[in-house]
């Protein structure tokens, strides 16, 4: 699933296409994406017919179209894309949903496995999704307020950093990354982190966010791509996501996966051990 670095290559392509351009047309043609809008693919159309988009705006891994007081808000899933097209081109196989613009060009949601969607929320143009946490790249970000809060949560450091909830825009790539840099098992007591290494594991968060985004995020096959259709190349440079069996970067123990809730964690034995146990009364 598109993390947060992914979506704002998003953003960044379909904010260089989109900022003040008006919809003159929209096709719905499979229902899915617009299932949240109780009057369907018609009440859908009726609202961004003739709306000009203000601006491409994100948090965690949302996006939203803010048209006057109103936004249309979006999430990829596990495979939306959006692409620009000319009208006449060749329509990429899964496309759901055309965009017509008032400079001839067309706007192209494409969804494989069809997760994403496209919601109509009025009058929260600003933040339509309030239940999501700020990111690391919000200039309001609090980080020790967030670190105070990791510390308090009886859960462990990977699942905090997964809580959309406390932090948004870290997923299961992210998290990993951020956890060898930080040398931290992934079932680590967030209660034992020291207010150090609780802010160091954010600080290695935005770090490895930020230098994937200056490679256009991470792209394992076709499902994630930018507006132009191009991949991103952060996946050459992982040091921990994906290499099971491969040498550590930094002691070339072999790396190992484990299995983590429904989903695989990649860590290297050695650079990260769990804690030893608390001895009772201590």
């Amino acid at each position: 699933m598109p993390e947060l670095p992914e979506v704002e290559v998003v953003r960044r392509g379909l904010s260089d296409h989109l900022t003040g351009r008006r919809i003159d047309a929209v096709q719905v043609l499979h229902p899915r994406p617009v299932r949240s809008h109780p009057a369907g693919p018609d009440g859908m159309r009726a609202h961004l017919e003739g709306r000009t988009i203000d601006a491409v705006r994100r948090r965690g891994k949302y996006l939203w179209f803010a048209m006057d007081t109103d936004a249309l808000v979006v999430h990829l899933g596990m495979s939306g894309q959006f692409r620009v097209n000319q009208p006449g081109e060749e329509l990429a196989r899964n496309t759901r949903v055309l965009f017509d613009l008032d400079d001839g060009r067309q706007l192209r949601f494409v969804d494989q496995r069809m997760f994403g969607g496209l919601e109509w929320v009025p009058d929260e143009a600003e933040c339509p999704v309030p239940h999501i946490a700020l990111d690391p790249f919000d200039p309001h970000f609090d980080v020790d307020a967030v670190v105070g809060d990791m510390r308090r949560r009886r859960t462990t450091v990977k699942r905090a950093l997964l809580d959309q909830r406390l932090v948004s825009g870290v997923g299961n790539i992210y998290a990993d990354e951020s956890l060898w840099r930080s040398r931290l098992h992934f079932d680590h007591p967030t209660e034992r982190l020291t207010q150090r290494r609780a802010k160091e594991l954010l600080g290695h968060a935005h770090d490895v966010m930020e230098e994937s985004l200056a490679q256009g995020g991470t792209s394992f096959d076709a499902l994630y791509v930018n507006v132009n259709g191009e991949s991103g190349y952060f996946s050459r440079t992982l040091d921990a996501y994906g290499r099971e069996g491969l040498p550590c970067h930094r002691c070339a123990t072999p790396m190992v996966r484990r299995q983590f809730a429904n989903r695989s964690s990649f860590l290297c034995p050695r650079c990260q051990r769990m804690p030893r146990k608390v001895s009772p009364g201590r």
